[in-house]
């Protein structure tokens, strides 16, 4: 198994606040020590990506080594942000886990279709949560083996 050198920066596009909070406590309670930063639909995702607007500045916006996406956030959708996530020789190498509320045999379909990394149905309760950030961490951050730009 390889370990990561420093901590990955996480992406998380979620539009529900108490999704993003619960997130953000549920990673600290999982003793997972990796940077979450937020975006609440798929054009800031795209912005901070392409480092555009409030995201220019590399030192607070990080280029991210995992995005967690939800599927259904206003604007532009998970679904069209991982569409052009995917399409993007500069982008692709991101893994990319939705995160969603969504059970539908379609989304996961699409999803995979359009190359998310996992899917993941979110957990209805802090404790669920929690341990899906904890078995995250352990897949992405000790497993799996990143590229070095992540």
């Amino acid at each position: 198994m390889k370990t990561q050198k420093k901590p990955i920066t996480i992406l998380m596009a979620d539009d529900d606040p108490d999704d993003r909070l619960m997130a953000e406590e549920a990673l600290e309670e999982s003793k997972l020590s990796n940077d979450l930063h937020f975006v609440v639909d798929g054009e800031e995702l795209m912005d901070y990506l392409y480092r555009r607007g409030k995201f220019s500045e590399p030192a607070t916006s990080p280029r991210p080594g995992l995005i967690l996406l939800d599927l259904n956030m206003p604007k532009k959708d998970g679904r069209e942000a991982l569409k052009e996530i995917k399409a993007d020789p500069e982008l692709r190498s991101i893994p990319v886990v939705v995160l969603t509320t969504s059970q539908a045999e379609e989304d996961i379909l699409r999803s995979y279709d359009l190359g998310v990394n996992s899917f993941i149905t979110k957990p209805v309760n802090f404790e669920g949560l929690v341990d899906v950030m904890k078995v995250l961490g352990n897949y992405w951050f000790e497993i799996v083996a990143l590229p070095d730009n992540a």
